[in-house]
């Protein structure tokens, strides 16, 4: 079957076609969710939201733009539905930086960083920051929103936005730092 007989079965609730557009994204989206979420669990679980949003909103999708983008929107939104569902919009950490930290960690250049770990090390690493952080990251980096369009979305000022996706950003740096000095590399 191609994308359009799969979006056709689905739309008549053809249960083949619908494991067949899941299994297919299953793992595209499942990396999505994993950007907003604290961990697997949680990534699966508004993975399964956003699923639910797709089959119930497929009548809504226009054949002129790519399916897989409006399904990544979908989970984007998924997830940060799920955010606020869950009060984690809230969150938002303390900007306390050490000097000493922060002279250490301007001295390894972002290329040093990335080179000395691997995905999973990242991806945790963005797992680890607040849930606000997390957002803003995700949506202005990954995303490529703008602060005028995440403050609309997460209903916070513009100003909030930089200041958060300044602060994702040095404590992103400060997690991949420790990563990569951990003496057992683990």
């Amino acid at each position: 079957m191609d994308e359009n007989d799969i979006i056709k079965g689905c739309l008549k609730n053809n249960r083949e076609s619908q494991k067949a557009l899941y299994d297919y994204y299953y793992n595209k989206m499942l990396g999505v969710c994993l950007r907003y979420s604290k961990d697997s669990d949680e990534a699966k679980e508004i993975l399964h939201e956003g699923f639910f949003k797709v089959f119930a909103d497929l009548k809504n999708f226009k054949a002129a733009e790519s399916f897989e983008g409006w399904i990544k929107k979908i989970m984007v939104n998924a997830a940060i539905d799920y955010l606020h569902k869950n009060k984690q919009n809230l969150i938002v950490s303390t900007f306390n930086a050490n000097k000493t930290v922060a002279n250490t960690l301007d001295e390894i250049s972002d290329e040093e960083l990335i080179l000395n770990i691997d995905k999973k090390e990242i991806l945790k690493a963005v797992q680890e920051l607040t849930p606000a952080y997390r957002k803003v990251f995700n949506l202005y980096l990954i995303e490529e929103r703008t602060h005028k369009q995440i403050a609309e979305m997460l209903d916070i000022s513009e100003d909030t936005s930089e200041s958060n996706l300044s602060k994702a950003k040095f404590n992103l740096r400060k997690n991949i730092q420790q990563i990569i000095t951990k003496p057992d590399g683990k």
